[in-house]
Formats: structure tokens, C-alpha cells, sequence
């Protein structure tokens, strides 16, 4: 493997080297943005697709990024359907020849036996990638996310306590996936056979001589599929991704799974490992591009999330000056009724936004929202499961925001929710994503990449329910880059 470089930034490219550090699937949308705004910050000029790109496309268009991703629905789905969606976009990532292809997992673990199963698909990657093991790496401390002696622990709800995975506020009582369990050793193993071991914090200090013979003994001694790594702060971080470029130097594509933590450790090896060892962009030469040099007015947002974090973000931009209109969720799903509510809708939008104001779009203001019980009601009466409901409204959703943006030249556009998300960028004509600058953790300003040009450049950041603080709304809509990364 002496042709992967142990290079970051910008020198990854201009060394012509014949092949990428990383490729990844993320196992959902705007989980996938995630990986784009740590790969930003490593230096790295990445692009996120919304469907496997074709080899043409990428030698076309996108022949001189250091990584890209695709933005996948992987934890939506049912093993069965994993099966049909994971193993051709494993193949075609494996045929990308990166040096480490990441299966990208939300920082709190979302999976169960039967729903977005990280143990499948970490079985079908052990078949498509062989290797001696699959690394697995959840905990971010950049977002609040510690793995410790395999027990998982995450930040959230009122000021932002950090809680134990099975506490938590949020995860400990997801609607689909509730996390009962934070080893997640014991999680993972309601989900497949695969072995898990694990290399803990203590295992993860000292030398970096030390680290690698405790890894190997773990390897000898029990011979795991996976090898789970602690994570606690940002030098063991560091060691832990310094042992996987490693592992990635001496296999031909090392499979990994985790949150963006993977990218977040890489980077730093890649940053020390070219010379550059404060870390950050300052340091790595890029070409630079112009965002935005006025803040653009106004800014319309489109929510489809319930998170208690997106809540408070609603309210907090409300009282900022910020419009809000609800959507009548249960009108937008139904046939009979869709056509004129999306129609008053966009008339009251578009009233709005016209005037100069801010405009929120939302579902519900949050978990507690009546409206959320009542819309399953109607579900019920019509016979239509959930997922009926998210793709309706999805769509309602995305071919009113189309209509917004295309006729007010809306230049900025914020989308709260993963289903939501994908409904919207689609209607848009978008098939990729390239970040321009980081707001807050976990929500990146993109440049979108569409066939249409009327959406071509647009600015887009797509919001997870858990992620930015309460000003976020308002931080977007002020936001005044002035230099970004580009692609030479």
C-alpha cells in the first residue's frame, strides 16, 4: 500500500496520488452533511451526492476532490431492504478504491434488529471488504458524543447535560429506534453474530508504540469482527484514528463504521502527519471562494423536524422576528385536500417573504405538539402508515419550496428534518453537496449542485433535529462568508 500518502489537506490532490483517503455512505441525509463539515475542516474538498454518482460523472465534473460521500436512508430501513440497498453501493464504493470507505452512523447510535441495523450492515461489509476487522468508532467530543469502557453517553436537552445513552432524553424514548442500552457491545449484539471487542481508554494511553501492541493482543487473543474504540477527548480521538490509517495503510479499502468522529480522527492525523500540527484550515492552502458578500434576505426555513432542539430553535427565532406558518399537515397528505392547502400555504409564504421577512415552515413546534396525535388519527382513518405520511408531505413540502424559490430568487435555504430533507433537495433537481463553512456543530453551510439552473449554487444548510444551538435559525440568516473551499 506504499501509494496511499499519509498526507491532509490540499497536498492530497496536488500530489496526483492514485487514490482517495476516504469515501463514505451516510445512513442518512442530513446525518451525511455531518461528514462534509468534518472533512471542511481536515482541509479536505469533499462533494455528497444524494445517489451513487456514475464513474463518468465523477471524472467529468469531480475528478480532483480529495473524498465524496453519498447520502444514503440506510437507518430507515429493514434488514431485508438494507440488503437490496447496501451491498451494490458497497461494491461501486470499493471499485472507487479509496483507502478507507466509511459506513457513516448518527453519533447516538439510532439502530435496532429491525429497523437501520448497524450489525447488518456491517455483515454485508465483512462480505464486500474482507479484512481482519471492521474499526468502529461513535464518540464526537466536537458534538458531545463519549464512548467510555463501551458504554455510550451523548449531550442533550436542557443545557446541553451530557447523559448516558439509555438516559438519555431523547434517544432513551425515540419514537422507532430507543436506545434501552448503552454498551453498545450488548446493543450490537441484539443485531447480529458478528464478535464486537472493544479497546478502551485505557488501552488507548501512552505511546503510540504501547496502543498498537494492546490492539494486537485484543486482535490475537479474540479475534473480533469488530473493534469497537473509546472515545473520551480529543487525544484519544487522535489515537484511535492514528491506528486506523494504520490498519488502512496495510488493506486494500478498509471498511469502517462510525459517526463523523472517524473524519474528525483521520483529520488530525492527516493535518500532523503533512506538517500542518495546530490543526485547521488557516493552515492548509487552498483556493478560496467568495460565499456570500451580503447576508441574504430573507431566509426561508422548512421544518419538518419534532426535536425538543429544533423547538426551541422555532420559538427563539419567533421572538427574533421570524414569520411562522404552520402547515396543515393533515390537509397536505390527503389528496382531496392537498392541492388547496399547499396553494394558501405558498400564498401566505410567499405574502411574507416578499415583504422582506424570515419565513419558518413548520410541522409541528415540537415532540409534544397536538397536532402530531392528530395527524396519526387521520393516518389511521385512511388506512396509511407513516411512512405514507412522510412521503406525502415530503413531496407537498418540496414542490412548494421549488415554487418559493424559483419565483422570489430565494438565495438561502434552511431545512430542518432527514425525511424532510431528501423530499425537498430532490423536488430542487439537486444530486450533490459541497460545504462552504461551518456554522455550528453538525449543520454546514453547502453549495448546492443541481441540473437546473435556477437552483444551481444555491446556499443550503440541512438541519438534524438535535443539532445547533438556539440561535441557529438566526445565524444562518445573518451569516456573511467571505471565504470558503473550492475545487481547482
Amino acid at each position: 500500500m506504499d501509494d496511499i500518502p499519509a498526507q491532509g489537506g490540499r497536498e492530497l490532490a496536488d500530489r496526483q496520488v492514485t487514490r482517495r483517503p476516504l469515501c463514505y455512505y451516510g445512513d442518512d441525509f442530513t446525518g451525511s452533511t455531518d461528514v462534509l463539515e468534518s472533512l471542511f475542516q481536515a482541509g479536505l474538498q469533499t462533494v455528497l451526492f444524494l445517489d451513487p454518482p456514475e464513474p463518468e460523472l465523477l471524472q467529468a465534473r469531480f475528478q480532483d476532490v480529495d473524498c465524496f460521500g453519498v447520502a444514503g436512508v440506510g437507518r430507515s430501513l429493514t434488514p431485508e431492504e438494507m440488503e437490496r440497498e447496501l451491498r451494490p453501493i458497497f461494491t461501486m464504493l470499493k471499485a472507487a478504491g479509496a483507502a478507507v470507505v466509511h459506513y457513516k452512523i448518527c453519533s447516538t447510535f439510532d439502530s435496532s434488529a429491525s429497523m437501520g441495523s448497524i450489525g447488518k450492515a456491517a455483515e454485508i461489509g465483512r462480505e464486500v471488504f474482507g479484512g481482519r476487522y471492521i474499526p468502529l468508532l461513535v464518540g464526537v467530543p466536537y458534538l458531545g458524543r463519549y464512548t467510555v469502557f463501551g458504554n455510550h453517553f451523548a449531550a442533550g436537552g436542557a443545557g446541553r447535560a451530557v447523559h448516558r445513552l439509555d438516559r438519555h432524553p431523547t434517544m432513551a424514548k425515540h419514537p422507532v429506534t430507543p436506545m434501552a442500552e448503552a454498551d453498545l457491545r450488548q446493543h450490537l449484539e441484539k443485531q447480529t453474530t458478528l464478535k464486537t471487542s472493544l479497546l478502551d481508554i485505557l488501552a488507548l494511553e501512552g505511546s503510540d508504540a504501547e496502543v498498537r501492541e494492546r490492539l494486537e493482543s485484543v486482535i490475537r487473543q479474540e479475534h473480533p469482527d469488530l473493534l469497537l474504540f473509546d472515545v473520551l477527548d480529543k487525544e484519544r480521538l487522535e489515537t484511535a484514528g492514528r491506528m486506523i490509517w494504520e490498519e488502512a495503510q496495510s488493506h486494500d479499502g478498509l471498511f469502517v463504521i462510525g459517526s463523523s468522529g472517524i473524519e474528525y480522527a483521520l483529520g488530525e492525523v492527516w493535518r500532523k502527519e503533512a506538517g500542518t500540527t495546530a490543526g485547521g484550515l488557516a493552515e492548509v492552502e487552498l483556493e478560496m471562494m467568495a460565499v456570500s458578500e451580503v447576508s441574504p434576505s430573507p431566509l426561508l426555513v422548512i421544518s419538518g423536524s419534532c426535536s425538543p432542539v429544533t423547538e426551541g430553535q422555532i420559538q427563539h427565532a419567533l421572538r427574533a422576528g421570524f414569520v411562522g406558518i404552520r402547515a396543515p399537515v393533515d390537509e397536505l397528505i390527503l389528496a382531496e385536500t392537498q392541492e388547496v392547502a399547499r396553494a394558501a400555504l405558498k400564498q401566505e409564504a410567499q405574502q411574507w417573504l416578499a415583504s422582506g421577512k424570515s419565513v419558518i415552515i413548520y410541522t409541528a413546534t415540537g415532540p409534544n405538539d397536538e397536532s402530531i396525535a392528530y395527524t396519526r388519527k387521520v393516518l389511521a382513518a385512511q388506512e396509511m402508515k407513516s411512512t405514507d405520511s412522510s412521503r406525502l408531505l415530503g413531496m407537498a413540502l418540496g414542490s412548494l419550496t421549488k415554487e418559493l424559490v424559483q419565483q422570489l430568487g430565494i438565495s438561502r435555504l434552511l431545512i430542518a428534518g432527514g425525511d424532510t430533507s431528501g423530499y425537498v433537495t430532490r423536488e430542487l433537481g439537486i444530486y450533490a453537496l459541497e460545504c462552504l463553512s461551518v456554522l455550528d456543530p453538525g449543520g454546514p453551510l453547502c453549495r448546492a449542485y443541481s441540473n437546473d439552473p435556477q437552483f444551481d449554487g444555491l446556499e443550503l444548510v440541512l438541519k438534524g433535529g438535535q443539532v445547533g444551538g438556539v440561535n441557529f435559525f438566526e445565524k444562518v440568516a445573518g451569516y456573511k462568508g467571505v471565504k470558503a473551499q473550492r475545487r481547482k
